[in-house]
C-alpha cells in the first residue's frame, strides 16, 4: 500500500518509461527511483524518523513528488502547505502539526525567514529547493545528490494504517483541521481512480491542481504513479498553457476545477488546438454550472463530474458515457467505498428527497489530528458525515444540492444557495456568483447575491435582481446584490462564504438592492 514502493517496482519493470514531465525536464521511473532513494537516505541522516512531520511549501514540481515518495518509504508524515496562506496561517499549521522539518521553494525564502523565529523547525532541517542562496537552509539538489542512490531500508515496518499525510482543510470556517490520511486511504483512492479514469501505463495525465490539495496529489498524481503512467506538472498552469501542453504531449486525461475550464473558454479559442488525444475530462471539488458543461459539449468535449472532499478524496464519479444524459449529476459511488444519503433520523431517503451524504469504507480519513471530539462528531458508527446535501434520481445517480452549513432559513423555509446560484449562472453575461444568507428583521434571514460579470458585460442591479423572478419561490430570491471583480476563494476553489457575509455585515461593500 506504500506509494513509494510503486515507483520502485515500476523502475524495475519499465526503467526508461517517463514518469514526470516538469517545466520541460523529464524523469524516467528508473531515475525517479534513484533520486527518491537518495532523498530517503538524506531524510534518515537528518534524524527524521517514522511518524515525524515534514512540512512542504512548494509549487508543483518533480521535487514535490520525490518528497512525497521518500517520506512514504521512510514512514515520516507529509504536511503539505498552501503557498497562498498568510504567515500567521502557516505558523498555525506548523505549530499544530509540530513539524520539525520544512522544505520550501527559493521564492519563499524571505517569507519563511519572517516567521522562522515562531515555528518549531529544528536547526539544520530547513531545506531549500532552487538556486537562490540561503545560509540557514540546505540546498535540496546538492544535499540529495551527495547521498547514496542505493535502496533505502526503513528502520521498521510501515503499515497501511500508518499516517502518510496530514492535510489541513481550507478553513472556510474557524481554524483549519489536520486531516490524517493513511497509506491505506491513498491506495484505495488510487484503485478507485484507476477504475473511473480507466487508466493504463500509456496514459499521460496533466496535473492541474496544486499538490498541496487532495485533488492534485491523491486524485490526479497518485493514481498515475500506481499505474506507471506519465504526469505533467507546472508551477502554474495558465489556460493557454494547458491547451498547448495537451497538444504538445498528447495528454490523455485531465481533471481540473470548473473555474479552470471556465477560464479556458473565456481566454482561449479551442478551435486553434489539437485536443484529439484527450479521452477523459473530469471536474469536481466545487459547484459546476450546467451551462459550462453544455458549452464544452457543443465543442465536442465531454466533461464528467466527480465529487469528494479531503476527508475521503473521491466519493462519487459520473461515467463518461452518462455525462450527457445525466448532466449535472456527480454520478454513482466509487467501487471501494459505501455511500448513502440519509435524513435527520438516519434513514435513507427516497428518490427526489434531500438528505446528507455519508460515507464508509477504506477511503475514509483516520481522523482529525489531535482533535478526538471533532473526529467523533464527523465519523459516527463508522460513517463519515460529509455535511453535503444531495438527492438521488430513480436510477441511483446523485445530485449535490448544497452544503448543509450554507443553507439558510428565510421566513421558516430552507434556502439552498446552490439552487439560486444555478439560475444566475445560466445567464451568459455572468462569470461567477455566490449567494449567502444575512440577518433580516422581518424574515429572519434573506439572501444576498454577489455577482462577478464576464469581461465587457454589464447588468443593472434591477436586471440582475429580476433574473430569478418566476423561476423559484419568492422567499428564495435574493433581496440584496453586490457586484464584485472577483469572489474570495480557497485554494480548492471553494468560495469563502463566511468572508463575504462578514465583509457585507461590516459595511465593506456598498449595499444594493
Amino acid at each position: 500500500m506504500n506509494i513509494g514502493e510503486w515507483v520502485k517496482k515500476w523502475a524495475t519493470l519499465q526503467p526508461t518509461k517517463v514518469a514526470i514531465i516538469s517545466e520541460g525536464t523529464t524523469l524516467t521511473y528508473g531515475q525517479l527511483a534513484k533520486r527518491v532513494n537518495r532523498l530517503a537516505n538524506l531524510i534518515h541522516k537528518k534524524g527524521i524518523k517514522k511518524g515525524d512531520r515534514v512540512a512542504v511549501l512548494l509549487y508543483n514540481s518533480k521535487e514535490y513528488v520525490e518528497i512525497v515518495l521518500a517520506l512514504s518509504i521512510t514512514g515520516a508524515i507529509l504536511v503539505p502547505l498552501n503557498f497562498r496562506l498568510s504567515g500567521e496561517e502557516l505558523e498555525f499549521i506548523l505549530k499544530d502539526s509540530e513539524s520539525e522539518t520544512l522544505v520550501f521553494d527559493e521564492e519563499f525564502i524571505h517569507f519563511v525567514e519572517a516567521i522562522k523565529a515562531n515555528i518549531p523547525i529544528r536547526e539544520g532541517n530547513y531545506i531549500r529547493v532552487g538556486k537562490g542562496t540561503c545560509s540557514w537552509a540546505s540546498n535540496y539538489e546538492k544535499a540529495v545528490m551527495e547521498e547514496s542512490p542505493e535502496e533505502f531500508r526503513a528502520d521498521g515496518p510501515i503499515n497501511g494504517e500508518d499516517p502518510q499525510i496530514i492535510m489541513y482543510t481550507s478553513g472556510t470556517t474557524g481554524l483549519p483541521k489536520g486531516t490524517i490520511l493513511s497509506h491505506r486511504k491513498t491506495f484505495y483512492n488510487a484503485l478507485n481512480a484507476d477504475i473511473f479514469y480507466g487508466l493504463t501505463s500509456e496514459d499521460i495525465f496533466l496535473v492541474s491542481r496544486a499538490l498541496f490539495h487532495s485533488g492534485g496529489l491523491l486524485v490526479e498524481t497518485a493514481p498515475m504513479l500506481y499505474k506507471g503512467g506519465t504526469i505533467i506538472l507546472s508551477r502554474r498552469f495558465r489556460p493557454q498553457q494547458i491547451l498547448e501542453t495537451i497538444e504538445k504531449y498528447r495528454v490523455t486525461v485531465i481533471e481540473a476545477a470548473a473555474t479552470v475550464y471556465n477560464f479556458i473558454l473565456q481566454q482561449c479559442d479551442l478551435g486553434k488546438y489539437d485536443l484529439g488525444s484527450l479521452r477523459c475530462c473530469f471536474t469536481g471539488g466545487e459547484r459546476v454550472p450546467p451551462s459550462l458543461l453544455k458549452d464544452y459539449l457543443d465543442r465536442g468535449i465531454t466533461i464528467s463530474q466527480c465529487y469528494g472532499q479531503t476527508e475521503t478524496s473521491t466519493i462519487t464519479w459520473l461515467p463518461l458515457k452518462e455525462a450527457k444524459r445525466k448532466l449535472g449529476s456527480v454520478g454513482i459511488p466509487v467501487f471501494h467505498g459505501n455511500v448513502k444519503i440519509v435524513n435527520k433520523e438516519g434513514s435513507e431517503v427516497r428518490p427526489g428527497e434531500v438528505g446528507e451524504i455519508i460515507v464508509s469504507g477504506p477511503i475514509l480519513m483516520t481522523g482529525y489530528w489531535r482533535r478526538p471530539q471533532q473526529t467523533e462528531e464527523t465519523i459516527k458508527n463508522g460513517w463519515l458525515h460529509t455535511g453535503d446535501l444531495a438527492k438521488l434520481d430513480e436510477e441511483g445517480f446523485i445530485y449535490v444540492v448544497d452544503r448543509e452549513k450554507d443553507m439558510f432559513i428565510s421566513g421558516g423555509e430552507n434556502v439552498y444557495p446552490a439552487e439560486v446560484e444555478k439560475i444566475y449562472l445560466e445567464n451568459p453575461k455572468i462569470l461567477n456568483v455566490a449567494v449567502v444568507g444575512v440577518p433580516d428583521e422581518k424574515w429572519g434571514e434573506v439572501g444576498i447575491v454577489f455577482i462577478v460579470m464576464k469581461k465587457g458585460e454589464e447588468l443593472t442591479e434591477e436586471e440582475a435582481l429580476k433574473l430569478c423572478e418566476g423561476r423559484i419561490a419568492r422567499y428564495k430570491i435574493p433581496r440584496h446584490l453586490v457586484f464584485l471583480a472577483d469572489l474570495p476563494i480557497t485554494a480548492s476553489q471553494k468560495v469563502k462564504r463566511n468572508k463575504l457575509k462578514e465583509d457585507y455585515l461590516n459595511h465593506k461593500f456598498n449595499k444594493s438592492g
